[in-house]
């Protein structure tokens, strides 16, 4: 489990996270949702050390991150898988490269090990075979599922996925909300996924946690949501299923 507590966060004199407090739960997909600038993305950020807040404590599974230095998170960092939202493929290198990188970075394994990890890695997101591919070569659901080979590279205790289905079409999207809930239920990592895509929030939204204005305004399961009476929680989803309908009848 990673617990947030009291989480301030500013940038000049825009205070974008105002005193949020979580806890998000192992072996469950767990959501933040909001919409643009409430602050989602900047508590990813937090939690994984990319932002340091001003206040707070991130923890994880009772070590407190926040109050640890570089040599010390170092532990955590390599439990940590993370899906970036463009998938940060490295341009230069193939597919087996990429996946590869961290085995290369956080392990003194043998490269035979690796390479097994790789193929492994590669069967889990459907992509055997694909090794000597370059990303240039990939379509763009094939980049998230590359993506994904390389989050899970280290066996990670915590996955974090940043708007995931982010410029992938309906169809491709579900195949990654399946395979990163299979993952997670597979794993029993602890897994957040920053989205505004409201098919996956009723898809996989085991455990979500809306922002408004930077502040935690709403925090309960996809079954939940559909009831709530949350003014600006209501106003989010009809958008959000509003602009999905849009989108569709363009095409």
């Amino acid at each position: 489990m990673i617990e947030v507590k009291n989480i301030h966060k500013t940038f000049g004199e825009n205070h974008v996270l105002k005193g949020i407090s979580a806890d998000f739960k192992e072996g469950m997909c767990n959501l933040i949702i909001g919409g643009s600038g409430s602050g989602k993305t900047t508590l990813l950020k937090c939690m994984v050390g990319l932002h340091e807040p001003e206040e707070g404590s991130v923890i994880y599974d009772g070590r407190d991150f926040t109050r640890m230095n570089f040599e010390t998170r170092i532990e955590i960092r390599t439990e940590i898988g993370m899906l970036f939202q463009g998938s940060a493929l490295f341009d230069s290198m193939n597919v087996e490269e990429n996946i590869m990188f961290p085995l290369n970075m956080f392990t003194d394994q043998h490269r035979k090990e690796k390479l097994e990890r790789v193929n492994f890695c590669l069967e889990r997101v459907n992509l055997a075979g694909k090794n000597k591919l370059f990303p240039a070569e990939l379509s763009g659901g094939m980049k998230k599922r590359v993506g994904i080979a390389r989050a899970i590279a280290m066996n990670p205790k915590y996955l974090f996925v940043d708007e995931p289905n982010s410029g992938l079409d309906p169809k491709t999207s579900i195949v990654i909300d399946d395979l990163i809930q299979e993952l997670t239920e597979e794993y029993k990592t602890t897994t957040i996924v920053v989205t505004h895509d409201m098919n996956s929030v009723m898809g996989i939204g085991e455990n979500i946690i809306f922002l408004h204005q930077g502040e935690k305004w709403w925090e309960g399961s996809n079954k939940e949501i559909s009831d709530t009476d949350n003014e600006e929680l209501n106003e989010f989803v009809f958008a959000s299923k509003f602009m999905r309908a849009l989108q569709k009848n363009k095409k």
